[in-house]
């Protein structure tokens, strides 16, 4: 399968999703970085422009940022790469350690790592709406927890497809 089967897949379907615990890990590194890679353009877009305003109320600033416009940027960029990849993972790892909660309790069999790549894939709408309250700058707690709740929905869903242990 593309990356595109997938994501069209992992949008609307848990039994895929749950079916996705079986693609290699290279295709599933691929599936996140492209996410934290677009994660990352987006917030250094809000950098940049948070920059530039605070630029324009400090005259003095306006040098210095000149001067080190070269260095700042790639830093920042790098930086920001870095904190939404560790956010994330973190995040996919906290969710996939419930997830291996709600296998035990739902009597299902599953390990870490297919209920890692579950959660991945049933974070796909939270990570796109996610991205909308990014550019809509929605920024309420609110937003927040209903993301979560809809990963949790979703992974809920997934789980549900996945083997009955004897």
């Amino acid at each position: 399968m593309n990356l595109y089967q997938i994501f069209k897949a992992s949008l609307h379907s848990p039994k895929k999703i749950a079916a996705f615990r079986l693609i290699p890990i290279g295709k599933v590194m691929q599936y996140i970085f492209i996410y934290i890679f677009i994660m990352t353009v987006i917030s250094f877009i809000f950098f940049t422009n948070g920059i530039s305003d605070q630029q324009t109320s400090m005259e003095g600033l306006l040098e210095y940022f000149s001067e080190i416009q070269w260095l700042l940027y790639p830093f920042a960029f790098l930086f920001l790469f870095v904190f939404n990849t560790l956010i994330i993972f973190v995040q996919i790892s906290i969710f996939a350690y419930i997830g291996t909660i709600i296998l035990y309790l739902r009597k299902r069999k599953g390990e870490y790592r297919h209920i890692w790549r579950t959660t991945l894939f049933a974070s796909t709408v939270p990570m796109l709406i996610a991205i909308m309250a990014t550019l809509l700058q929605w920024t309420s707690s609110y937003v927040q927890i209903a993301i979560y709740l809809i990963s949790f929905i979703y992974l809920v869903f997934a789980t549900k497809y996945y083997p009955i242990k004897r």
